[in-house]
Parts: C-alpha cells; sequence; structure tokens
C-alpha cells in the first residue's frame, strides 16, 4: 500500500513545484485533477490528449521522482439539470477517461451526479426522504430516465477504455451510500464492474455510516478501486443540539456540527490503524490519497500532520507466509 496525495491543494504552484514538494515529504503517489470541480492546475488536458510527447514528458517528471500516478479526477456533476454545466462535466469526464487510457492509469475518481426532478428543472434535487410520497416519484423519475441511460452509456465506454470510474459516495448526489452505489453499479448491465468506489470515509461518518463496515461489504462486492484519506470531527455540542445535517458555511468551524479535518485530527492513530488493516483484510493494495480540506490548517501543515499518521497506519509490505501456523 502507498501513502498518494490529491494535488488539488497545490492548485498554486506549477506541476514541476507540486512533484518536487511531494518528493520531498515522502510521499509515493499523486493524483491530478483532470477537470469539472476541482479543475485540472497540473495538466494541460487538449496537450496531454493530442500529443503523445506530452504526455511522455509528464510520465518522465512523475516517474523520474519514483512517484507513480494514482488517479486523474474530474468530480463533477454530469446529470446537472442545466445543460452547460452537464456538458462541461461530462467532457471533463470523458478527457480523464481518454488520457488515463492513454497513459496507463486505471482510475478516475469522481461523483455520480445528481439531475433534477422534472424535465424543466434547473437545479439538481437531491432526495433524502421517502414522504412525501411525491419524494419517492421523484427519486424514480431520476433513476429511470437519468441516472441510469446515461450511466449505461459510460459504463460501456469504460470497459472499451479499460478504465475504472471510482464514484466518491457524497451527499448531493445520488451515490452517497454502499446501497446507493451498488445499485448504480449493479443497474447499468453488464459493465457494470467498470464502477466501483473511490472510497473516502470523511463524507460517511456525518451521515452516521461505519466506514469499516462499509469497506467489508465493498471488498466482498470486488468495488473498492481507490480510497482518499481525509477525517471529519463531529462537534458533540453542535450536532447535540441540530443534528448533523448542516447547511452553515465551511467556515464556520465554530457553529458547524461537522467539519472535514486532516488525517487523525478527527478520529485517531488507532481508528487508521484499523481502517488500513480492514483496506488489507478485504485485499486493496493500493493507495491512500491524502485530500486536505482543513479550515484550521494551511495546506503543508494539514498535509504534514495527516503524513504523520498515516506512516504509522499504512502497512507497506507483504505480510508474506504465516511462520507461526498453518493456513
Amino acid at each position: 500500500m502507498k501513502i498518494g496525495i490529491f494535488t488539488a491543494l497545490f492548485g498554486d504552484k506549477t506541476l514541476t513545484e507540486t512533484l518536487d514538494i511531494v518528493k520531498s515529504e515522502g510521499i509515493q503517489a499523486v493524483e491530478f485533477g483532470g477537470g469539472a470541480y476541482p479543475g485540472a492546475a497540473h495538466l494541460e488536458m487538449e496537450k496531454l490528449l493530442s500529443s503523445k510527447s506530452a504526455r511522455d514528458d509528464l510520465m518522465r517528471e512523475v516517474e523520474s521522482r519514483g512517484l507513480t500516478l494514482s488517479a486523474i479526477s474530474c468530480h463533477g456533476n454530469p446529470l446537472h439539470p442545466n445543460k452547460s454545466i452537464a456538458e462541461d462535466h461530462h467532457q471533463a469526464f470523458v478527457n480523464s477517461v481518454k488520457l488515463a487510457s492513454m497513459l496507463g492509469v486505471g482510475c478516475v475518481n469522481g461523483f455520480s451526479g445528481c439531475p433534477g426532478d422534472n424535465p424543466s428543472a434547473v437545479q439538481p434535487n437531491w432526495v433524502t426522504c421517502a414522504w412525501p410520497d411525491e419524494f419517492r416519484d421523484v427519486l424514480e423519475w431520476q433513476w429511470k430516465e437519468k441516472v441510469l441511460p446515461y450511466w449505461t452509456d459510460q459504463a460501456a465506454f469504460l470497459k472499451a477504455e479499460n478504465v475504472k470510474f471510482c464514484i466518491e459516495m457524497h451527499p448531493g448526489f445520488v451515490c452517497y451510500s454502499n446501497d446507493t452505489l451498488l445499485k448504480l453499479r449493479n443497474g447499468v448491465g453488464r459493465d457494470g464492474d467498470a464502477i466501483g468506489a473511490n472510497f473516502d470515509p470523511s463524507h460517511l461518518w456525518w451521515q452516521g455510516i461505519d466506514p469499516l463496515a462499509a469497506i467489508r461489504e465493498l471488498g466482498a462486492e470486488g468495488a473498492l478501486y481507490h480510497v482518499h484519506a481525509k477525517d471529519t470531527r463531529i462537534d458533540p455540542y453542535n450536532s447535540g443540539r441540530n443534528g448533523n445535517l448542516d447547511t452553515k458555511s465551511y467556515g464556520d468551524i465554530l457553529g458547524r456540527s461537522w467539519v472535514f479535518r486532516s488525517v487523525g485530527y478527527g478520529h485517531g492513530v488507532e481508528w487508521w490503524k484499523d481502517f488500513c488493516s480492514n483496506l488489507r483484510m478485504v485485499g486493496y493494495d493500493y493507495v491512500l490519497s491524502i485530500e486536505h480540506e482543513d479550515g484550521l490548517m494551511s495546506p503543508m501543515e494539514g498535509l504534514r500532520k495527516a503524513l504523520s499518521v498515516l506512516k504509522q497506519a499504512v502497512i507497506f509490505e507483504d505480510a508474506g507466509e504465516m511462520f507461526w501456523a498453518r493456513d
């Protein structure tokens, strides 16, 4: 297993500067943004898609520092009812998949998206309850008319490009939990294994989901393709008063029921050791990619704090055969 980083936190730095920092901090893998919400600060997408020499130069920059490229990320909403947004995010997805295929990178990370509630909608509608009954009608319409038709086509495209789409389960989009992710994976037909998870525990805690239980199920389904390392802290006072459905600004750290934190500042190193052990138990041996979204720490301090925890928690070596007992 390797420690990686989603380089979005270095969006103000050049590719060379970013890779030099990553190498100097002892990180082993990078994940680049390919468009949509995270942008593409370190990838000249049009040039890379059209020029083999540009792609060779990119991989030389990465590999000459002893790094690997774990994924390209294009977190967006290709199901958005605003046609221009949907087309822009769909194109970012297509470009990211094509580039990943050309580079021999097996993972593209992103969101499932969320449509509106009718053909004339102008904003997405994330349904979270089953009553009044019209909410279920909306949900049925979304999946039947928008979600499954779109992703059935994209699953076939992914299969043809030999790339996996790794969905980050995230509230606000139709896939936000194991059951919704597996509903999509199993609903697109024969190419469903082209869709799996970019597993980020930070989005699960405040929903009341146990990330370790979620790992066990996704591992058993063979649907665990990439992993983010990001923490969440639930404030016991604010959560106790208001619950965890919180729409306050992420900047209102004192007032929110929960906030994203650097690894170790929501859950201690013992939890992260258990997390890494569970990943190993279900057969995941790829990358834990650090994502910095901590409003109390600078990018470099947040990165270094996360690294200090993950270096204790990640299991880097193959265990080999048991010498003390038979299998």
